[in-house]
């Protein structure tokens, strides 16, 4: 029963795709009514699908739909034959009494649509799953990928009047004036980065990015510890570089205060244990969540960051670093394929409605150069990251490459683009026993 059920003909409905065809033949507005909810990969007849085609190459031509140019257009390619001649034009016209009902047609072409699409992906889970070569991880994450793409392919962005936007953006700005001087989205901690940024924004694509050895990955933390511990925010982190254990001991250095190489070679004093102690049953209860999956897909992070928001809620991402991330396919090249990631961390941002903050390395490039700090043109080579990004901030500590400068233990953050807020340089104290970066306006250590 079950065997014959599927391998009978897939969902789809004639009559409607006949009406939805009849009403653009009708009337011209039917057409732009369809093309709201359709394209041609929704039907299931291929004669339908290349009057559809055709009819909708004409509207956007500016050219008027009817029998006579729809006629000509598929005579003049080649397929009037194929698709039933002038009467099966002819038939359609006339099958539909009027095209009022053209958005219920529509509607039933696109179900009908869908569950062939649900088929198709479920047909290729199981080719998936019977697949001996492929991990299990990466099986579920490719599965509800696709199921996830049919979803949102679902749903479509109608206008909003602005008449409707006025009222909630005029609340939001009263909202703002209340709080004056209070940061609007996730607070980082650092003092003069808040006030130039008011926080880290739900939905921007926020990249930090720097040359080796700059305190990349203890910044990530830094804000991680922040937003997890003071503002209880439910943070993810991504570590592709560095295992779970090693960023645990360097969260439990920061937030302990004890040198990182005491903690490494065990060469601690009681007072240290004592600090360890209570830095650990801090951290014990601060919502942070890591995986540390080397050369992670953006499928696979998609998939963890929707489950970890199901269950726990979402509030910040932290992805380091960003280079070490695999693309979902094959790409002519590692620029083309930085690329697709960038792009698809700006679209997780957004479906997450939370901040991604992505770690970057640069390339040599900046140290050919007398100044060797980073510059947006750093970051050319590496693809469309710069576009992507909402805020693009560079690390930099000029005592790596000039010991003998003045700025000793101190960091600059230097924010080279900020689509919504200012640009600018934020000053930080550099303390690298403890793998912590400190406002300098708050330095009490």
């Amino acid at each position: 029963m079950v065997e014959a059920e599927i391998k009978g003909l897939p969902p789809y409905s004639i009559e409607a795709e006949q009406s939805v065809i009849g009403s653009m033949i009708l009337d011209r507005e039917a057409i732009s009514s369809a093309l709201e909810t359709l394209s041609g990969d929704d039907f299931y007849q291929p004669d339908l699908k290349t009057i559809f085609q055709a009819a909708v190459e004409l509207y956007n031509s500016n050219k008027p739909v009817d029998l006579v140019t729809l006629q000509t257009k598929l005579k003049d390619e080649g397929v009037l034959d194929q698709i039933g001649g002038v009467n099966h034009l002819s038939n359609l016209a006339m099958s539909v009494p009027t095209s009022a009902h053209v958005k219920n047609y529509a509607q039933i072409v696109k179900e009908k649509s869908v569950l062939r699409r649900l088929i198709k992906t479920n047909q290729e889970i199981i080719a998936d799953s019977y697949d001996g070569t492929k991990k299990l991880e990466e099986v579920l994450g490719t599965a509800e990928e696709r199921i996830f793409n049919i979803v949102q392919d679902r749903r479509t962005e109608e206008f909003s009047s602005i008449k409707d936007l006025v009222v909630p953006t005029l609340n939001k700005i009263e909202s703002i004036h209340k709080n004056q001087g209070k940061v609007t989205g996730i607070p980082t901690g650092f003092i003069d980065l808040d006030y130039k940024t008011a926080g880290l924004q739900p939905s921007d694509l926020v990249l930090v990015a720097a040359r080796p050895s700059m305190g990349k990955t203890a910044f990530a933390l830094n804000v991680a510890q922040h937003a997890a511990i003071k503002e209880n925010a439910s943070t993810a982190i991504f570590s592709l570089e560095m295992s779970k254990q090693q960023l645990v001991n360097r969260l439990l250095c920061s937030e302990a205060m004890v040198d990182a190489q005491k903690v490494r070679t065990g060469d601690l004093e009681d007072d240290d244990w004592a600090k360890i102690a209570t830095g650990a049953s801090i951290l014990s209860t601060a919502p942070i969540y890591i995986d540390d999956t080397p050369g992670i897909t953006i499928s696979e992070m998609k998939a963890k960051c929707r489950k970890l928001k199901l269950e726990k809620g979402l509030d910040l991402i932290l992805i380091d670093y960003l280079q070490l991330m695999s693309g979902n396919g094959k790409t002519e090249s590692r620029q083309q394929e930085i690329s697709e990631i960038s792009r698809s961390l700006k679209a997780l941002a957004r479906e997450m409605e939370a901040p991604v903050v992505a770690l970057s390395q640069l390339s040599r490039a900046c140290e050919s150069r007398a100044d060797h700090r980073p510059m947006l043109s750093d970051l050319r080579e590496s693809g469309a990251i710069e576009q992507d990004a909402d805020v693009v901030m560079f690390l930099y500590r000029d005592e790596y490459y000039n010991p003998e400068t003045e700025a000793k233990n101190q960091g600059e953050l230097i924010i080279a683009k900020q689509r919504n807020g200012p640009t600018g340089t934020v000053h930080l104290v550099w303390m690298g026993q403890f793998t912590k970066f400190a406002s300098m306006e708050n330095n009490n250590y």
